[in-house]
């Protein structure tokens, strides 16, 4: 199972038991990955700074470029140096890179450090080159990554919990292999949760929508997601733009993501659907669901059957003499047989 390893800008990266490595990740602006103490960042070019490392090179092809780690201390610090392959947090989306150790296949695998450690005087900067060799075969398409400067020391916060700490800073690095560019992407697994007060017209109704996104292509989405909810002969009952969608959706990656829909139908057949779209792409979903109060139903049926039972337990109940009986028929008089007269 992979061990969640989130780069932020700036990047915090949790140790639980000193063994896993955690981090959260925040909306990251246009600038340099930053944590207050240090930071990380592509040198920048003769025309403007670069937040980011924005790369593109075909299959075979070695690029050359370098990373600066500036220490915004006093004291000086010492980093462990690596690149690693990115990812969409299950969570919420976010953007995060693998940990230590984990295989790589992209950015991970193919850039190359001179050095895996690198120490910063306080106040200082150092910069450090890399490369980034492509393989021959490397698929066409984004392949995000990072270059981390890693914290090792680990501070127990001076808690009584068992739970360490370690700090680290990452610049992204946007890699583009040369190749088609296809995109593409799935709206898969959409379902719908309702829950309603037990008699219609006495609380609030709510339905949690549920759903997966995922980046069937090979480039780098910014999705947009709009609900939209239909009831009986096709009235609008809702229209809604997400806001709870990730803001980068790296390719091959998928996201569960859950909206709640407050004020829903209590009595309605209602459909509902999501529509995903980015640039060349749109895909829809839709799911439905009976909006019945079954507890208020199931209570009335359940009385109906009381009632029901209690009069057929009545009826049997009754004694002999009191249950109407049919009369019978009166008897035909019996013809006279006998003769009468002499001789």
């Amino acid at each position: 199972m992979r061990k969640p390893h989130v780069l932020l800008l700036p990047l915090l990266l949790v140790v639980p038991l000193l063994t896993s490595l955690l981090g959260l990740l925040s909306a990251a602006p246009a600038r340099a990955a930053d944590n207050g103490s240090w930071s990380v960042y592509p040198v920048s070019s003769a025309v403007a700074a670069r937040p980011y490392f924005y790369v593109s090179a075909d299959p075979g092809q070695t690029i050359e470029d370098k990373v600066v780690v500036a220490n915004k201390t006093a004291r000086p610090l010492s980093f462990r140096l690596y690149a690693a392959d990115a990812y969409n947090t299950a969570r919420d989306g976010g953007f995060a890179v693998k940990s230590l150790g984990e295989r790589m296949r992209g950015v991970g695998a193919w850039a190359k450090l001179p050095r895996d450690r690198v120490t910063v005087p306080g106040g200082e900067t150092v910069t450090v080159p890399f490369t980034v060799e492509v393989p021959e075969g490397a698929e066409p398409g984004d392949h995000p990554g990072a270059i981390v400067a890693l914290d090792e020391r680990v501070d127990d916060g001076g808690g009584s919990l068992a739970l360490g700490v370690q700090r680290a800073v990452g610049a992204r690095v946007y890699l583009q292999v040369g190749g088609p560019a296809l995109p593409a992407l799935a709206v898969e697994n959409v379902r719908v949760d309702h829950h309603q007060p037990v008699i219609p017209g006495t609380g609030d109704s709510t339905a949690t929508i549920s759903y997966t996104l995922h980046n069937t292509g090979n480039v780098t989405l910014e999705p947009a997601v709009r609900l939209t909810a239909s009831g009986l002969f096709g009235r609008t009952l809702l229209t809604r733009d997400l806001k709870k969608v990730p803001s980068q959706l790296l390719p091959g990656q998928r996201v569960r993501l859950t909206e709640r829909w407050t004020g829903a139908p209590q009595l309605d057949r209602a459909h509902v659907t999501l529509t995903a779209s980015a640039t060349r792409t749109t895909e829809s979903a839709t799911a439905s669901f009976l909006a019945v109060p079954w507890a208020a139903l199931g209570t009335v049926a359940a009385l109906l059957a009381a009632a029901v039972w209690l009069l057929v337990r009545r009826r049997r109940g009754r004694p002999e003499g009191t249950r109407g009986t049919a009369r019978p028929a009166p008897a035909s008089p019996r013809p006279n047989l006998s003769r009468t007269g002499g001789g």
